[in-house]
């Protein structure tokens, strides 16, 4: 391999210098209906128009999302960022109309809070308003699919079956585990839930029966081969 004299010859020194000397940079801003600028930001790539993201989120209106400067290194991004916060201020700082939480520069990392964005975070963590704790008590509700959904998911897996080094796996990481139910029986009330569910329905293991080969038991409908027997394992110690 040959590199060229002077450049950085180690993989991390070579990535963090290409990436400082591409100008693949920008600074860009989110605006307000009224065309005003509600965030100053950098990046590159796809970064301005990123949802999920720390802070303020871009307008649903792509049109409302503008470059301010284009091909710069990250450096001169930087710089440009820190200016235009410096410009139009910080609405939680109570110097301008920006919702960005830092001068910029920096990221979240370096974010100085007021002392009245710090008590309105604090505030909302305590008393969560009526459409937030909404929102957590959805997210925390058991999915139902529908029998359309649980058809396809069947049919996906018909035909699977694990391996027997994943079976070895899964049996290795279950020892010494109590089962999920230990301590806690269930109630009357679910005990005739789950009867009345399960009523017309076949047992799981019809037509099954218990083989064994004098070592191990299986329960299947054949004989599994030479050797088994219609009968489950004595597993209870000899009598002394």
């Amino acid at each position: 391999m040959v590199f060229l004299a002077g450049f950085p010859t180690s993989r991390k020194t070579r990535q963090k210098f290409m990436t400082k000397q591409h100008n693949d940079y920008y600074t860009y801003a989110y605006l307000r209906e009224d065309r005003t600028p509600y965030y100053i930001g950098k990046g590159r790539g796809r970064r301005a128009f990123l949802t999920k993201r720390v802070g303020a989120k871009p307008p649903k209106d792509k049109s409302r999302i503008i470059y301010l400067k284009q091909n710069l290194t990250e450096e001169e991004a930087f710089k440009h960022e820190i200016y235009m916060i410096a410009i139009l201020g910080r609405k939680d700082l109570g110097t301008g109309i920006l919702h960005n939480m830092t001068n910029g520069g920096e990221g979240l990392s370096g974010a100085i809070r007021s002392d009245e964005t710090r008590r309105k975070l604090s505030e909302a963590k305590r008393n969560p308003s009526e459409e937030t704790r909404k929102k957590m008590s959805e997210s925390g509700k058991v999915k139902v699919f529908s029998k359309e959904h649980r058809r396809k998911l069947s049919e996906a897996n018909k035909g699977r079956t694990h391996s027997e080094k994943s079976k070895q796996k899964m049996k290795e990481a279950l020892k010494g585990r109590p089962a999920h139910n230990k301590g806690n029986p269930a109630s009357e009330e679910t005990k005739r839930k789950m009867s009345e569910a399960n009523k017309g329905k076949p047992a799981h293991n019809k037509g099954t029966k218990w083989w064994s080969n004098g070592v191990e038991e299986r329960m299947c409908v054949e004989c599994p081969g030479e050797g088994w027997i219609n009968k489950r394992l004595n597993r209870k110690p000899p009598k002394t």
